[in-house]
């Protein structure tokens, strides 16, 4: 294990946010490469009903993923963690190629090797069609910027 990716567990409040917030950042850049980096080579994942195992099949999981959900627009919050795992609860928006905008609400669960790569995440998400008028996510593409309300501040 010489990849680490700090902050290393066991986790603190402090430490479980700012892998929470590294995770949504990574994940607004839509850059699947990038963000497969995040997890251990041998990673596996459930989203959705999709089992992805691996980071070549991570990368390419993202790379369909941001090619389908156009304009996608990322908020995670903390919502337990211990040790070596993090809960988190998030919502995202997105529109498909035929301009219908959609919010996903979800729930993760992230276990993490002791070098601070993650080795499991299980996603549960659901979709919501909304109007193009009931976006609450209207920030340039790319990282949330820092007074953006979160999911809480929402009401999400």
């Amino acid at each position: 294990m010489s990849e680490t990716r700090p902050p290393l567990p066991p986790f603190t409040i402090e430490t479980a946010t700012q892998k929470v917030r590294g995770a949504e950042d990574g994940w607004n850049s839509r850059n699947p490469a990038r963000v497969a980096l995040a997890y251990t080579e041998d990673s596996a994942w459930r989203n959705r009903a999709e089992f992805v195992h691996g980071r070549p099949a991570i990368e390419a999981f993202l790379t369909r993923k941001w090619n389908r959900e156009l304009d996608y627009r990322l908020i995670k919050e903390l919502w337990a963690f211990t040790g070596d795992r993090i809960a988190v609860r998030f919502a995202y928006e997105w529109h498909d190629d035929s301009g219908q905008w959609f919010r996903s609400y979800g729930n993760e669960n992230w276990h993490f090797a002791p070098n601070g790569l993650m080795q499991r995440r299980f996603a549960c998400i659901n979709d919501l069609p909304i109007a193009a008028a009931d976006r609450k996510y209207h920030w340039p593409l790319g990282t949330r910027p820092a007074d953006h309300p979160g999911l809480s501040d929402l009401d999400l």
